[in-house]
């Protein structure tokens, strides 16, 4: 970096912060020394208590700013971060600080929680749309050039397995072999993706995400029918289903006015998880289990970011609270679903709620099901109790150890829950984060 940079908070410094200071000057108030957080700009700049008349930042000021004492101090009582803690910060980490501060130490949110913001296309002389102009520039600040243009075959090639998996048959690269008249290039990608095997690529990932099996997965590992709902999400990726659509439907299906019984199906992806059928087990204790599980899947494969350490904690690096983590529990903690409905010897392939689905079914509304048999199919679903059941913050995220109660609510940091909206019955659903 030249001298006349600018020191970004979020892309130089967290990073630094987060790796060497915030375990003990972080977010968890239970392992935070000397009541000084410097993940916030308050905190941060807020007078030391134990050092009445000093602050630990000073905007401008490296004679008045303890952080920039410490960190170059070489006297073991007075550095930071301590020796004890077998860290230390590099000369370069010491010298963005340093700049850092000299330029006004500014904090900036998360770029995570910020909304997005449309960047102005670059201007550029090569490319075919607005991504190729965002590499291109991209490319010019690493002296590099574009690849040679591909030759159709390469082309059709890569769209074929990026877009269905499959290599292509030798008809479709004999009738785009060299994307004349009106076999184009772009009619191949609407060929492509009109091909069954485009949803089926698709959902190889989305069933990851949604922790998706055939079995329950502990050790009797039983045989289980959640197929159906794999089968529904090849189905909605193939008819393009809108994706708030897709998102709530998984979510919350069996809460909308009158759902269909492909909306309630669509909720199966909330009973992906693991179930035990192991005897002698505490009910209570798996059905907890198994909300945690949809809490956790929630945040990681909807909201893209891990707040399971908030379980047992407030969370170290991020800006979740125990308090919100329960909050958002709660959401997933009114289901009619129980911790336990027998051993092995009682095994179904399908547990508390369960939609049946008939032939009538198979040839109506649930006609992608790939099930030409004329037995009845049982999936694991979502629904409701009617009477709300009281949610508590673990303590250290155990079970039998509830303390106090909490409301369904969703983090403040991501998007806080409008206060005109339900929340004795909803799950969250998209709708409830399309202003971040």
């Amino acid at each position: 970096m030249d001298d006349s940079d600018q020191i970004s908070y979020n892309f130089h410094i967290r990073p630094i912060l987060s790796d060497k200071c915030f375990t003990c000057h972080g977010p968890d108030a239970n392992k935070r020394e000397a009541d000084l957080r410097l993940d916030t700009e308050a905190g941060a700049y807020a007078a030391l208590k134990e050092s009445p008349g000093k602050f630990a930042l000073v905007s401008g000021n490296l004679e008045k700013s303890e952080v920039f004492h410490r960190i170059t101090s070489t006297d073991p009582g007075e550095m930071m971060p301590p020796p004890e803690s077998n860290l230390s910060l590099s000369e370069e980490e010491i010298t963005l600080i340093k700049r850092w501060i000299e330029q006004g130490a500014k904090y900036e949110p998360h770029w995570a929680f910020l909304k997005v913001k449309k960047p102005e296309v670059p201007k550029v002389d090569w490319g075919n749309n607005e991504i190729d102009a965002f590499t291109f520039r991209k490319m010019q600040t690493k002296k590099l050039e574009p690849n040679p243009e591909a030759k159709p075959h390469e082309l059709i090639k890569r769209a074929s397995l990026d877009l269905t998996g499959l290599p292509p048959s030798p008809a479709i690269l004999d009738k785009y072999a060299d994307f004349s008249g009106e076999n184009t290039y772009e009619k191949l990608l609407d060929e492509l993706l009109h091909q069954p095997a485009f949803g089926e690529k698709l959902a190889v990932l989305w069933l990851d995400i949604s922790r998706y099996a055939d079995s329950y997965g502990y050790q009797d590992d039983e045989f289980r029918s959640q197929w159906p709902y794999r089968d529904w999400v090849i189905h909605a990726f193939n008819q393009n289903l809108p994706y708030d659509q897709f998102l709530t439907w998984q979510l919350a299906g069996d809460l909308l006015p009158n759902a269909t019984k492909e909306q309630i199906l669509a909720t199966a992806f909330n009973r992906n998880h693991k179930y035990t059928e192991e005897g002698g087990i505490i009910e209570e204790e798996y059905r907890i289990e198994y909300v945690l599980d949809k809490t956790n899947t929630f945040s990681k494969g909807i909201l893209g970011i891990t707040m399971e350490c908030a379980q047992c904690h407030d969370h170290k690096y991020d800006p979740f609270s125990q308090k919100e983590y329960y909050e958002l529990f709660a959401f997933f903690n009114n289901s009619k679903e129980k911790g336990f409905e027998g051993d092995i010897s009682q095994t179904k392939p399908a547990k508390t709620p369960i939609l049946w689905i008939e032939r009538d079914d198979l040839d109506g509304i649930l006609h992608f099901i790939n099930h030409p048999d004329t037995t009845k199919l049982m999936v694991s679903v979502m629904g409701e109790n009617e009477e709300k059941r009281t949610t508590y913050i673990l303590d250290r995220g155990l079970y039998d150890a509830p303390t106090v109660p909490v409301d369904a609510s969703t983090p403040a940091s991501i998007f806080e829950f409008p206060e005109n909206l339900e929340k004795k019955s909803a799950r969250p659903g998209p709708m409830d984060y399309q202003q971040r």
